[in-house]
């Protein structure tokens, strides 16, 4: 049963608009502060403009403004192949100790053994989870997953003296940071159309296969939530042909634990830590893109490596004249390597096989639903089961009601529901990319069906309705537009008496 959002929308007053003269906050009378010399030039001619406000009025502004940001905590994500999952508060906490949260990077081997061992327990559980030989956990992201990968693959063929190999070949269905990464690295780009099922076409990939080719990136499960059920002859073509293969390991959460990538036949993968293993990484950022590659691609991998000898752990740099070099300062995103970690470790491969198997049940759990819902459709993979995630359109519903994809997104949210991604993959028109991770159980995924059938549903009723969504959130619709071309980054606030 949905539960709609039903309260009164009203506008908060600013917190300069509350408290009055003389209220405060606990401030303690005394406070030790070092004294410091501020030039003339830097001290205001005129009192600093602040709210007034009692600790409790403070409290509560800051909660409100708490409660305005849709997040995985307040409601459900189904943002798909952002595996936008539930991180455990545990592994919050931990990640907090001092002798974590704390510690310098530069500190001297000897008192940094506990974050060492950190590193290198993880490069292991990851070996064994993928099946490959070495893993560096620099990358600080996908995307910078990705471009070390492309660039080991580079390394690995001049160090061969082959040069001609200057092209990589990437699915329609991959994901956007591909051709991007190929690109930066110095390689031209050419994309292979999908099938009607969604599929890499073999005889378009066939096609282009020459001397000319350095490798071949693919997502899998690709971006429509399919596994490619030719993955190994795939491999064998690129490898017939001298090239590499290079698995982008960010739908990972679909696969882990049941499959190890290298049996495939991949050279060379990254993984996202903050969708698989968990990590806060709404916003941006942080996030932990590790690289795994077969053994004859380790003496390229990035430097340094953890790596232990007795019961001493230490930065390894043996591999320092073969190596792409550093790709990132320091030695990647330590907090969100130690909670990947923790999540690993709690999880057990069991645990681990089990969130995969969970979160393939409930997206086909939810794609039975959506398959059932007017308006929308599934363009490709129609009669097969998806992995974790899986794409419908809305394309029928724009054309009979004018709702677009958009307007769903916008309009979700009236229902305490994030959107999916939306318009991707671009290989589907007025797309819904959605996953809804393990993290959620039926009843969120009945609630997310049944906010799809009352949105559907409200377009061939009333499309104006939908159009204007949404209703009841802090700020009504924006102009995203104006937005992304004329941003207002600062704004004056005008002069008055804002404690009367």
């Amino acid at each position: 049963m949905i539960h709609k959002r039903t309260q009164a929308k009203w506008e908060e007053p600013l917190i300069l608009n509350k408290g009055g003269a003389g209220r405060r906050a606990y401030i303690p009378e005394s406070v030790n502060l070092p004294k410091e010399t501020i030039p003339d030039e830097w001290i205001r001619k005129s009192p600093l403009e602040l709210p007034q406000v009692s600790e409790l009025e403070l409290v509560r502004h800051v909660v409100r403004l708490s409660q305005m940001i849709h997040g995985v905590d307040v409601g459900p994500y189904p943002l798909g192949s952002c595996t936008m999952k539930y991180n455990p508060k545990i592994n919050e906490r931990i990640a907090r100790f001092p002798g974590f949260a704390d510690m310098h990077p530069q500190a001297p081997e000897q008192s940094i053994q506990g974050t060492l061992e950190v590193f290198f327990w993880l490069q292991e559980t990851l070996k064994k989870l993928t099946g490959f030989d070495a893993v560096t956990i620099q990358p600080p992201g996908g995307a910078s997953g990705e471009f070390t990968g492309v660039l080991v693959i580079k390394a690995y063929h001049e160090a061969r003296n082959d040069t001609k190999r200057d092209t990589i070949i990437i699915p329609d269905s991959a994901h956007g940071t591909n051709p991007a990464s190929a690109a930066m690295a110095g390689f031209k780009v050419i994309e292979i159309p999908s099938t009607e099922d969604g599929y890499v076409d073999l005889e378009a990939l066939k096609s282009v296969l020459t001397e000319n080719i350095a490798g071949f990136m693919i997502t899998n499960p690709n971006t429509l939530g399919l596994f490619e059920p030719n993955i190994q002859e795939i491999c064998k073509m690129v490898h017939d042909v001298g090239g590499l293969n290079y698995l982008d390991g960010a739908n990972f959460n679909g696969i882990v634990g049941v499959i190890k990538p290298a049996k495939m036949g991949f050279d060379v993968m990254h993984m996202n830590l903050h969708k698989t293993f968990t990590g806060p990484h709404g916003g941006g950022g942080p996030g932990s893109g590790p690289v795994a590659v077969s053994e004859k691609l380790r003496k390229y991998l990035p430097v340094p490596i953890a790596a232990k000898k007795d019961q001493t752990f230490y930065w390894d740099f043996s591999n320092k004249k073969t190596s792409i070099g550093k790709v990132h300062g320091y030695n990647g995103n330590f907090g969100i390597a130690l909670r990947a970690l923790l999540y690993i470790l709690r999880n057990g491969g069991p645990g681990l096989r089990k969130t995969c198997e969970t979160a393939v049940l409930n997206a086909n759990y939810l794609l039975h639903h959506v398959r059932q819902i007017n308006g929308l459709t599934i363009p490709k993979g129609k009669n097969v089961p998806c992995k974790h995630e899986f794409v419908a359109s809305a394309s029928k519903l724009l054309k009979e009601t004018g709702v677009s994809t958009n307007d769903i997104a916008k309009a979700m949210l009236d229902y305490g529901v994030h959107s999916p991604t939306v318009y991707f993959p671009l290989i589907i028109k007025e797309a819904l990319m959605i996953e809804p991770t393990e993290s959620e159980s039926k009843q969120s995924l009945d609630l997310i069906a049944d906010v799809f059938k009352e949105i559907t549903k409200l377009a061939y009723s009333d499309p104006d309705s939908v159009k204007n969504s949404p209703h009841l959130t802090s700020t009504g619709r924006l102009d995203e537009v104006t937005l992304a071309k004329k941003p207002v980054l600062s704004q004056l606030i005008e002069k008055k008496d804002i404690f009367s």
